[in-house]
């Protein structure tokens, strides 16, 4: 398990599975603004990607976000569309309604950046969240993240065209901040 300060993030769980449909996947509102398509219900059993880790996918890893303290499942993060060629990837998180607002995030999008940037090497991480999305966007800036740009109208969400933001954050940059040379 990788550990934060308030959270691990570990292996996805079958009864994981569960309480992540219930609580983030069946939510329609939720769904729609963390997805990059349109909401979809996921059948019980399904072996939809965003519940179920194909171990084969290279270019995604999936954990479930867990609180260290007490084990309780809390959310699920992703680092996803790594390219080990250009050395990148992008990172993505969501928390169950009942933890928000703790600031489990900003310590999941930390954990993700030790992740990315010591445990598999990559260059730069790059984060793509609503314009409205105040917790995401407070979360990465905590961590270092620069505002890159603005995709004007890019996120169909719920019958309007929303503006995307984007947030790139280089290894040296983050290393500078944490106070490690190199």
């Amino acid at each position: 398990m990788l550990r934060g300060n308030k959270i691990g993030l570990r292996a996805r769980h079958e009864d994981d599975i569960p309480v992540l449909r219930t609580e983030l996947y069946d939510d329609v509102v939720n769904s729609s603004r963390a997805e990059a398509g349109p909401w979809r219900p996921v059948a019980p059993g399904s072996d939809d990607p965003r519940l179920v880790v194909n171990d084969a996918d290279e270019r995604s890893v999936r954990f479930s976000v867990v609180e260290l303290e007490s084990g309780t499942l809390i959310g699920t993060a992703t680092l996803w569309g790594i390219d080990n060629h250009n050395r990148i990837a992008h990172i993505g998180l969501g928390l169950l309604p009942s933890s928000r607002g703790k600031g489990y995030g900003t310590d999941v999008v930390a954990t993700l950046c030790h992740y990315g940037f010591v445990v598999r090497g990559l260059h730069r991480l790059q984060i793509e969240t609503l314009a409205d999305n105040t917790a995401m966007l407070r979360s990465a800036e905590h961590n270092g993240f620069v505002r890159e740009g603005v995709l004007r109208s890019s996120a169909w969400v719920m019958g309007e065209f929303m503006d995307e933001v984007l947030l790139g954050l280089l290894a040296r940059d983050w290393k500078k901040m944490i106070g490690v040379d190199g």
